[in-house]
């Protein structure tokens, strides 16, 4: 019988999100379009705790997938270049033992989030 924990689980993700709702204050949300990863439906929402500075977001962040399930993390994106870096440190639910390193680009429409996840359980 073996002590060890199982290994990590690891993979890629791909997220897409729509901003029509987020208005640059703390509290205002984006809506998940797109998504690899289960634990992350379509219609999910990643809620921002800080509002927007005036040519950086640079806040903590909450992606809510609905009955209890989120992950936490933080965002800091440069507006007038579009891209930045999302990283996910923790989660409840489904999403326990979660993080995830994310580039963010924009491509007129959608911003996207893409890099790597680990699950630690």
């Amino acid at each position: 019988m073996s002590d060890t924990a199982p290994p990590p689980a690891t993979g890629e993700i791909h997220l897409r999100k729509e901003c029509s709702e987020y208005n640059g204050l703390a509290g205002s949300f984006c809506t998940i379009t797109a998504s690899n990863i289960d634990a992350i439906p379509v219609g999910a929402r990643v809620v921002y705790a800080s509002a927007a500075g005036e040519s950086v977001i640079d806040s903590d962040l909450t992606v809510e997938s609905g009955d209890g399930t989120t992950a936490s993390g933080h965002v800091v994106l440069d507006l007038a270049a579009n891209t930045g870096t999302v990283t996910l440190l923790d989660g409840t639910g489904t999403l326990a033992g979660f993080s995830a390193d994310t580039e963010v680009t924009y491509d007129g429409a959608e911003w996207h989030w893409d890099g790597t996840y680990k699950i630690i359980s």
